[in-house]
């Protein structure tokens, strides 16, 4: 490849990215799903646009699955613990048996209402059987569900991509005519396990080399923590185990570990995952031919009705009953359960192995994607209304954290949104650790050194250094003021990252959540 071959391909990539980047502002102002904006853009440019031909499955499946790796990283890193942990029996079973009951069914159905073979059925069925986590975090964080109702959702998308993989792995390998159910079942099990050990020891190791480290630049935190999350991933594949399990798993520890400049690594997470979608996306569109996707628009339809109006509620009953799920929330997960690039993605395994019908069933994957995002994604907010799904937006600090290193402490910089409880606080009366203190205060552009009558206001910056061993207790007690105001301890408010609510009914997973009272008016009196 010559000098020039080489700038024409990064002048067309780079001006491909920055289309679809403005492109994002149009389609949200325009309620259009991304997902489409992004394949349509892929369709343009191909071989029925502008003529680029584009027809290798091999580099699209594995550039695919590296940008699914990106995405679940990304989604991981934003996954709260505290907010998964009560939900992670439901999502689990969701992407593990549920996986295998939507699979089953819809393979039934489309084997006796397309009369597709056995494997084709299976295949078909298997590619639409996983949630997309990109459609997903993209979607339903736009909603401001019920935190407990987002995790489950977006758990499940995050775990359930490496079943389906290994499965449709499974159906295209010999396994196949020479099927060993308990062999086929280990090796299920094997991917699955090394995938989370291999994303824990990333993860646990990664915080403990950057807690303990200060690197010369902050922006090089990000790139480390992305580089550890996708080191799980290279070494999952490696071990012949799953590096999409493996990349989520490292990206939940690394999120919820106490990692310096984390709004800043945040930023770029989600910087690099929009990037893999926008790159995804478009190479999925050119891979596609317009001209056959017309003739397999009713077998989709087929597909996608079996799937959504029966497999897809049926799974859920069956996993979430066990969990006491009421059926309000039982009948958004149903909804829910949108499909994007991993089904592409996935459908481009049986390119790469040459199966006689595996243009049949990339094209059917790729109409149904496209029509029921149509579909599902712009129903989501009336449907999370008028179920009574939807939470209030949070009102959370961002607390973000530089280390100093040879002074054994950290800088805490606070952000104070509109309707916290931090708001008419005076500095003595946030009872911060003995080796706290704020040091400085950011309000309106002026900079200004505060004392302890000095009243805390919305839209302050606060610069609180303390030290190293008191930064966790510190951030609580911030956390804890700025949700239930400047008696917190009262009202019992510890300040846990994002704590679970209880519920009405100690059995429910779900439900309406109980909120801390506001302070009584006699309270804002200086303590």
């Amino acid at each position: 490849m010559t000098p020039n071959e080489l700038n024409a391909i990064l002048f067309g990539a780079l001006l491909v990215l920055l289309v679809a980047v403005a492109a994002v502002r149009l389609a949200v102002r325009a309620g259009l799903p991304l997902l489409l904006v992004f394949l349509t853009i892929g369709l343009a440019i191909g071989e029925a646009g502008l003529g680029l031909e584009f027809e290798n499955a091999t580099l699209t499946q594995e550039l695919g699955l590296i940008a699914l790796g990106v995405i679940l990283a990304e989604g991981g890193l934003t996954t709260r613990w505290s907010v998964i942990r009560p939900v992670l029996g439901l999502s689990v079973t969701l992407a593990t048996v549920g996986v295998l009951i939507t699979v089953a069914i819809t393979a039934v159905l489309a084997h006796l209402f397309l009369g597709l073979d056995w494997r084709t059925a299976i295949l078909v069925a298997a590619a639409v059987g996983s949630t997309d986590a990109a459609a997903v975090f993209s979607v339903l964080r736009r909603l401001h569900l019920r935190p407990r109702m987002a995790a489950a959702l977006e758990a499940e998308s995050g775990f359930n991509d490496p079943p389906v993989v290994i499965l449709v792995t499974l159906v295209l390998s010999d396994a196949w005519t020479d099927a060993n159910p308990i062999a086929a079942a280990g090796q299920v099990l094997y991917q699955l396990v090394v995938g989370v050990l291999v994303g824990l020891v990333a993860g646990r190791v990664g915080e403990w080399v950057l807690s303990r480290s200060a690197l010369p630049a902050a922006g090089l935190y990000p790139v480390a923590t992305m580089a550890l999350a996708l080191l799980a991933y290279a070494g999952a594949g490696l071990a012949g185990a799953s590096g999409l399990l493996a990349a989520y798993v490292a990206g939940v520890w690394l999120g919820n570990a106490q990692l310096p400049h984390k709004r800043a690594t945040m930023g770029f997470a989600e910087g690099m995952a929009w990037v893999a979608q926008i790159g995804l996306f478009v190479l999925l569109g050119l891979l596609a031919s317009p001209s056959r996707l017309l003739g397999v628009l009713v077998p989709a339809l087929i597909v996608g009705g079996a799937l959504l109006l029966v497999a897809r509620p049926l799974t859920v009953f069956l996993c979430s009953v066990w969990f006491r799920v009421p059926w309000r929330e039982q009948a958004f997960m149903s909804w829910a359960g949108l499909r994007g690039a991993v089904p592409i993605v996935v459908s481009t395994l049986p390119l790469s192995a040459g199966i006689p019908t595996a243009h049949e069933i990339f094209d059917i994957v790729f109409v149904l994607v496209v029509v029921f995002i149509l579909i599902q994604a712009p129903v989501l907010p009336f449907l999370a209304r008028r179920l009574g799904v939807a939470d209030e937006p949070t009102r959370e600090l961002n607390i973000e954290a530089a280390p100093l290193e040879e002074a054994h402490a950290d800088i805490l910089q606070v952000a104070v949104p509109e309707g916290s409880g931090l708001i008419g606080v005076y500095i003595d009366e946030l009872r911060l650790p003995r080796h706290a203190a704020v040091s400085l205060i950011v309000r309106g552009g002026h900079t200004f050194v505060p004392d302890q009558s000095t009243a805390i206001a919305a839209g302050d910056q606060l610069l609180v250094v303390v030290e190293a061993s008191a930064r966790g207790e510190t951030e609580r007690r911030l956390r804890a003021v700025g949700r239930a105001g400047r008696l917190a301890r009262w009202f019992g408010e510890q300040g846990q990252e994002r704590p679970s609510q209880p519920s009405p009914r100690p059995s429910r997973l779900f439900g309406r959540q109980r909120r801390p009272q506001p302070a009584p008016t006699h309270a804002r009196r200086r303590a």
